[in-house]
């Protein structure tokens, strides 16, 4: 089997690309949506360099499960009352003991999160 030049190029894009990302991605924090016995719940994890360091989310410092990697777990209403109206980000801080300055990433929340709830009186929807 003879593999063109363009498929060759294209397989080893694709395996450079998965070398990278990984890593990259592995320390930036991440969120996600989960559901904690009746409500909802947001989980934020991430990775930090120094154990002992202090995890805050929106200003505020939150308890965390893990050492290196870590997880905090709120619920959605706490989300709402540290958050602007309509926020499509959280503010994820560390802050290790003696260090001068804290480290602040911009997090992504899940699509609608903080967003308005319309109540419909009804629905219109035709086919055409």
């Amino acid at each position: 089997m003879v593999l063109k030049p363009a498929v060759i190029t294209a397989l080893g894009a694709i395996i450079v690309a998965s070398f990278g990302s990984p890593a990259l991605a592995a320390h930036e924090p991440s969120t996600k949506l989960v559901r904690c016995g009746a409500q909802s719940c947001l989980v934020v994890t991430g990775h930090r360099d120094d154990p002992a360091a202090t995890v805050s989310i929106n200003g505020r410092a939150v308890e965390v499960e893990g050492k290196r990697g870590w997880r905090a777990s709120l619920p959605v209403e706490t989300v709402r009352r540290w958050s602007a109206p309509f926020a499509r980000t959280l503010d994820v801080s560390l802050q290790s003991p003696g260090a001068e300055q804290e480290t602040t990433t911009s997090v992504d929340l899940p699509i609608g999160l903080l967003g308005q709830v319309t109540d419909l009186a009804s629905l219109e929807i035709r086919v055409r």
